[in-house]
Order: C-alpha cells, then structure tokens, then sequence
C-alpha cells in the first residue's frame, strides 16, 4: 500500500471520542535510585524503580488515570503529560505554580483525563529541575483507526546527563554571579549511554576505550532487533534538558535509498510525508518515522548515532545498533558512526524544519488574526543575577498556582501587568543589550475564548559577546500552526505577507533559531491557565516563560480537586471556606 494513501483519512483518527474507550489506571511512586545510566553512577528520579519512568500505552479516547505517590523526602513533585491538551481537565497538566500544587513528600495526587488525540507524547517532571533528574518517560496513544502501515515499532527516547545533581545545577545557576552548568556529560537512548567506553572505540572513536559490558548493565544500549524487506515505526522525542540533537542511522551502501527516514509524524500530528538521511529534534519535540530495511548479504549490524546541535558540543555521540537478524551478535561494525553535522551549521536545521508541512486533510489556519502577540526573547542581570526575561520581564512562578486564584477571585492574579505586547521598535538584536536589568514579574496574558492570536518570538544576542542561542518554545494545552520563520529583526507589515496559510504544521514545540523569528498562530478555544516556555530547563529557571489564561469565567466555575490547590492563599481559602 503506498504510503500516501492513508493521509486522506488523516483527521479522521487523530481525535476520537468513543462510548467503548477503556481506561488505563496505574499507580506510580517516584523515588530517587542509584542508577549507572552513563556507566557511572549517578542518582536518578525513578518510577517504580524503572529509570526512564514506565511507557503509557493507551488508545485515543481512553481515560487515564495515575496515582501518583511522593516518595522525594525532601521535595514536591509534578509531572506533566506533555502533548496532551487536557480538553475539560487544566487542573491535570501537572505544571507546579500554574495548574497545580506540588505533590507534598508522602502524599499521593490523582491525574485523571482523557487522551482524546493519538500521537507519539512523553511525560516529564515539572518542577524544579527534576527532567534533568531523570524524571520522564514515552507516552504513545494508539489510534483505533490506524491506517498507517507497519511491521513493528521502537520508541527512542533521547535525554542528556550530568554527573553534577540537578539540585547542584538549580543552586549554581541562581547564584550570583551565575555558575553555568557546562554542557551534558553524556547523551542518553532510552536512559542508557556510555560516558567512559565507545561502543565505536575501535575507530579510535575520541580516544575512548570499549565498552565491556555485563549482564543487566544499566548503560548498555538498547539494541533494535530488525527483520530484513520490513517496515518499522521509530517513535523519537526528545526530553533533554540542554542540548538540540541530530539522529542518524547509518547507510546500507549496498542499496540507493540506504536507510532514510520517511517522517510522517510531528509532535502528535501527522505531515506530509517526505524523507531524510537524518533528522534535528529539539527539546519537547517527537517525531515518527518509518524505517524500512533491506536484505544485507552478509546480514549486518548499523549504526544509530545521536550527536549535538546548535551548541558548540563537549560531549559525545550517544549509539546504538540496528542490529539484523542472523547478523553476528559480536562482531565488530565495519564501518564508523555517521558524522553528526556540524554543530552551527543553522541553514541545514532550517531547511529541515521548512520541509514540515500538515497532512492532507488537516484543516488551515484561520485568514485573519485577532491579537498579535510579540515576545522579545533577552538574557539580563538582575541584581548581578543572570535570568532570562521576556520583553524584559523574567518569570517568577508564585507559590499559589495561577487556576486557584482565578477560581475562587482571590484577587492576586496580575493581569495589568504581563511583559507586554508590542514589538520592541528600537531594540537591537545584533548586539548585547544597551541597559541589561531585568525586572522580576508573575503577570499573565488574559485571553477570552474564541480568540484567534498569532505569537511573533523574536531571538537576540546574549548578554555578553556576540552569540545567539535556539530556543525550542512549547505551549501546554494547545497545538498552534507554525506559520514561518524568518532572518533577523521581525518587519511589521511585511513579514505577515511571508505566512504559510495552506498547510502549515500543527505543532506544540517550536524552534526559534539565533538571531531570527518564529511565527505561530493558536486560537484560545481550552478554558484554563496554560505554560508557554523555552523547554530549555535552566532557560525556564532562570525566567523563560509566559502564561497564558483563557475563559477566565469558565475557570471561576470549574469543579477543581481540592487536592490540587492544597498550598498557598487556595489552602487558606479552603480550609477557612465555610467558617464564618
């Protein structure tokens, strides 16, 4: 069957809401081990004492719900199902401060909601610095419909990895001057990399010995175990704490298409198909590619190569091995890892992210927009602290999350003072800041529903230097339309003209690449209080956000658990509630 067939019916199984949907119910604790998952030991946060957390398999239009027990002695904890848009449920999208108390050491908090959108998602800690810790796992919601077809599939789950804790990392950078963490030890493939062997070292592969592993080590590489003439479904994404990654698999020299990746899905949405030697995925992005193999004679092993992008990388590729059936189970590959591309080499990522485009039968953006949205993207001081800001604003998350206070009018929510709209006139992008303070805010953008709104993001230069850094910007509760990309300061009137309005990808992570910007267009049409953030973790804790509140009448009516408001002036409210 040919491939593009099955776009026809695309919108058809994305979304379903069925009257025989199951329900998948698991009860987790979190915990911090003592893993090896770069063969050193480090300690992790685990689920069940899995490290990465237990895969979610669920089907659209089932409901999930996980009871989430605390186990952190001396810490909250959240977690966040990223890419689910908790249509009716705000209160379960697990981002502490916003949506949500932290889960108190313990304790154990309920998520109940539905996925009502099948797609390839992962869920992450979201509170402090605990992705970094280790706190995450896949999340794959199957259609009923699926027509898309396939032999078998491998879920890759790419991370990064410090020796240093993330609680060093969190005291580090807010210390004042600021302690940069440095770059990743290692890359980790479903939680396992090899920070002091190569599995390649035989090439000489950075002066590294090999890797030696025992039974149940746990850094040794995931193997795929392929049959030959099949097709297979990779499921990637990416929950890194830092770095942007490329993936490769290595060439059968053998046959003219190699093994070229046909991408035909991104961040739970299908696209246009169309095929890659290799693919760029940055923090908060998934993909789904298919993979199909060919008949080797000898039968071989390949390389699966994960190297760094868009930072000058101190840190080795992570690998893994497309390993077929009958090959030798010990034999040495014959050839090295493919090269990663140069790590600066911003044009080649560009051009991959412009061959994105929605699948047939995915609706259009709305023509027109109602509010225009700019978000200055800065690195400043604050009081010789280094922070992040947006249109000169740095985001201070409070202790009282955001839908409490709205839901029961406690009057602490700053509407009046979020970090503005309009397009800064006279900044220049090109140079450090010309007055690099900060201020420090919590304000939040106040949206009624039925909106529709379009997101400039404007990069800059740094604080120091020249030097300007990709940000991968996601937004909770949505998938917008990415409506371009464009070089240097954002035209006014002109560069509007350049939106992609036929068929521009549904996304809920998006690049914003150095000294350039990113146009996406959303409607507000998901009554709640919603993240938007640089899913770069030391960006958002050092102030790299917004938030976004829709149908705030609609929240002041909602039936929210109690125990997801139990901290701050809400638990005051409520304990007091009916005393009077």
């Amino acid at each position: 069957m040919s491939v593009v067939v099955w776009w026809l019916v695309t919108v058809v199984m994305v979304t379903v809401h069925s009257a025989s949907a199951g329900v998948v119910e698991l009860n987790w604790e979190v915990e911090y081990k003592l893993r090896w998952p770069d063969c050193k030991e480090g300690i992790v946060i685990a689920i069940n004492g899995e490290f990465p957390g237990p895969t979610i398999d669920a089907t659209a239009g089932d409901t999930v719900i996980i009871h989430v027990t605390n186990k952190l002695s001396t810490e909250g904890v959240v977690i966040h199902w990223h890419g689910i848009r908790q249509n009716g449920t705000p209160w379960a999208d697990g981002a502490a401060g916003v949506t949500q108390c932290p889960i108190n050491p313990g304790e154990t908090f309920t998520y109940n909601f539905i996925v009502d959108k099948a797609g390839t998602h992962f869920y992450h800690g979201h509170y402090g610095m605990q992705r970094s810790a280790g706190l995450y796992g896949m999340m794959i919601v199957r259609s009923p419909k699926e027509t898309l077809q396939y032999d078998g599939e491998f879920n890759l789950l790419l991370s990064d990895w410090w020796h240093q804790g993330s609680h060093a990392q969190e005291l580090y950078l807010s210390s004042r001057p600021m302690r940069w963490i440095g770059e990743p030890q290692s890359l980790l493939i479903n939680g396992r990399g090899q920070f002091n062997c190569s599995l390649a070292a035989y090439f000489n592969e950075g002066g590294l010995k090999e890797c030696k592993f025992k039974d149940n080590d746990d850094c040794a590489p995931t193997i795929l175990r392929v049959e030959p003439l099949k097709v297979y479904r990779l499921r990637i994404a990416s929950t890194t704490a830092l770095a942007s990654l490329n993936l490769a698999v290595e060439a059968d020299c053998a046959h003219v298409q190699g093994h070229q990746l046909e991408v035909v899905e991104a961040d739970g949405n299908y696209v246009a198909p169309f095929t890659v030697n290799d693919i760029d995925i940055y923090s908060g992005e998934t993909y789904s590619v298919l993979l199909r193999t060919h008949n080797p004679t000898p039968s071989r092993k390949y390389w699966i190569s994960v190297g760094v992008r868009g930072r000058k990388p101190n840190t080795t590729q992570a690998l893994t091995v497309l390993h077929y059936a009958d090959a030798p189970e010990y034999d040495h590959l014959p050839y090295p890892p493919p090269v990663t591309p140069r790590w600066d080499d911003y044009d080649r990522s560009k051009t991959f992210s412009k061959k994105i485009f929605a699948a047939k039968g995915y609706p259009p953006p709305p023509e027109k927009s109602d509010e225009q949205l700019f978000l200055l993207n800065t690195q400043n001081l604050m009081d010789k602290y280094t922070k992040w800001a947006i249109n000169n604003v740095s985001l201070s998350v409070p202790a009282t999350p955001y839908i409490g206070t709205i839901r029961y009018g406690l009057k602490t929510v700053n509407y009046q003072k979020p970090p503005g709209k309009k397009i800064v006139e006279d900044y220049d992008i090109t140079k450090p800041p010309v007055n690099p303070n900060t201020t420090k805010g919590n304000g939040i953008y106040n949206f009624q529903l039925g909106r529709v709104v379009d997101v400039i993001l404007q990069n800059s230069n740094v604080l120091n230097g020249r030097g300007s850094e990709i940000h991968p910007w996601h937004l909770h509760g949505h998938d917008f339309w990415v409506l371009g990309y464009g070089e240097g300061k954002f035209r006014l009137g002109v560069d509007e003209k350049t939106y992609n309005l036929n068929n521009p990808p549904l996304r809920n992570t998006v690049a914003l690449y150095p000294y350039g910007w990113t146009a996406l267009r959303f409607v507000t049409d998901n009554p709640g209080v919603w993240f938007f953030h640089c899913h770069i973790e030391p960006h958002l804790h050092m102030g790299m956000g917004v938030v976004f509140a829709e149908g705030v009448d609609q929240i002041a009516k909602m039936d929210i658990p109690n125990a997801v408001l139990g901290c701050g002036l809400t638990r005051e409210f409520l304990m007091n509630r009916g005393r009077h």
